[in-house]
């Protein structure tokens, strides 16, 4: 193994998605002298095989809906289907004008970027290439892939993962989709636009199960409005061809035929065989332990990412690698709140979040100690142009801060950086509510919400 040992670096990265690039651009903006290694593209599965794309065809989906819909606004259009390469070209081409930019990013920062599979080596190298790559630092940032289920065959064709429904040449006529999480009911969302025939099939007891139960049962109920069929509470048990598509066995004996089988049970760690465990980081069921700092027990090697039993979101991986940098660079630090990260599933109609739900609320405060309030979007004008319904609910310790907020209904990704700032500077109602909201905009829903909650409800009912 080449070893240019009068090259150390201060960092060497490990894993060039969100939180690798992130902590290489933030490291070299304070004077670290980077190296940023990755195997496949710059910009990892949020921008080549996960958010970006994804939220592509959610719009393209959307288009769709608008375009068949259109008659309601008094707009005469007309319908003639899906051109799903033309589809294909507008997602790619978003992709590769981010992609260019982050290219052009890396290299303006002078991050000495190097394209190839590396593998952990020792506790200060990677070994790339044919070569050994030393720093004072590792950071470990290699991402997630794909789960399946034992005895489940992705193949690409009938068993599919996301990544090959990004890519998928056809609109399927039918599809069922494995998990009702975030991965599941976005392409559930994306492909009913499109003209197929979804049944999610999710063994716990809602869709979206980690949001708030409210949000939950209003997206089963826009569901059932689409069309979108769901079978909750019983787990999987197997598939199998049948002479044209793919058949599902529930646990219970319900059977459910497709054409497709989109295995949706989420993402797991990329860890195995690059060197993390021969070097002696710790580890458990593939993900890489660390502090909330990002340390790993060993004292030169952090990990940041959908590698580390984190929220597997690429905006967390983003700020896990700035910490790093930042921590690395000697400033000061301060561990993040996952309670206080925004969360958002960009199906039709969207579901976003920020804090905590009201059940953990009562088991952190007390169930005495708790109020909700629900607004619903049927008070908000633009809301109303849109045509778009939902709620909006606001977790409350009482005569404390808000420490939940929870939307749903199109667009509401959009407002919840307002939430996120409720939240994290422990907002009371009373003083949001003094906030003057623009109108007519969804964002004075939340305005309107917080000023039922302080007491002084106007657009809302009592």
């Amino acid at each position: 193994m080449a070893n240019d040992a009068s090259t150390v670096f201060d960092l060497v990265i490990l894993g060039g998605g969100s939180g690798g690039y992130a902590a290489a651009l933030r490291g070299a903006q304070l004077g670290l002298d980077v190296a940023l290694i990755e195997k496949n593209k710059l910009g990892g599965t949020c921008l080549h095989n996960g958010c970006i794309p994804t939220k592509a065809l959610l719009h393209a989906g959307e288009i769709a809906d608008q375009t068949r819909e259109a008659d309601q606004f008094g707009i005469k259009a007309t319908f003639e289907g899906i051109d799903i390469a033309a589809v294909h070209k507008y997602k790619d081409d978003v992709i590769s004008g981010l992609y260019k930019g982050l290219q052009g990013l890396v290299a303006s920062r002078k991050v000495t970027y190097i394209e190839g599979e590396g593998r952990l080596s020792s506790p200060t190298s990677v070994d790339v290439n044919g070569r050994r790559v030393q720093g004072r630092h590792i950071l470990l940032a290699t991402g997630s892939v794909p789960k399946s289920l034992p005895g489940l065959e992705i193949d690409g064709n009938r068993i599919i993962s996301s990544d090959h429904a990004l890519t998928l040449d056809r609109v399927p006529q039918s599809a069922i989709i494995l998990g009702g999480g975030v991965i599941g009911v976005e392409f559930a969302s994306a492909w009913k636009s499109f003209g197929t025939d979804v049944t999610v099939i999710e063994g716990l007891k809602h869709l979206v199960p980690v949001e708030d139960e409210n949000s939950s049962k209003l997206l089963e109920r826009a569901f059932r409005k689409r069309g979108i069929k769901f079978n909750l509470g019983t787990f999987f048990e197997k598939a199998e061809y049948t002479q044209d598509g793919v058949r599902v066995t529930l646990a219970d004996g319900k059977t459910f035929d497709a054409e497709v089988l989109l295995v949706a049970i989420g993402r797991g760690p990329v860890s195995q065989g690059l060197g993390y465990e021969e070097q002696g980081v710790a580890m458990d069921r593939g993900y890489v332990l660390v502090d909330e700092y990002m340390r790993t027990n060993v004292p030169t090697i952090s990990a940041v990412g959908d590698l580390v039993p984190t929220l597997q979101l690429a905006h967390v991986g983003f700020a896990e690698g700035i910490l790093v940098a930042e921590r690395l660079a000697g400033l000061k630090t301060v561990p993040i709140d996952y309670d206080g990260v925004p969360r958002v599933t960009y199906c039709h109609p969207e579901v976003a979040s920020v804090g905590i739900t009201e059940a953990k609320a009562k088991e952190v405060y007390g169930a005495d100690k708790v109020v909700a309030l629900k607004y619903n979007l049927a008070g908000n004008g633009k809301s109303k142009i849109l045509k778009t319904a939902g709620e909006i609910k606001l977790v409350q310790v009482k005569d404390g801060a808000v420490v939940g907020v929870h939307m749903v209904g199109d667009r509401m990704g959009e407002q919840v950086g307002e939430a996120q700032l409720v939240y994290n500077w422990e907002a009371l109602p009373a003083e949001v509510a003094q906030l003057i909201h623009a109108h007519p905009t969804q964002n004075e829903a939340l305005g309107e919400a917080h000023l039922a909650l302080a007491g002084k409800p106007l657009h809302s009912h009592d």
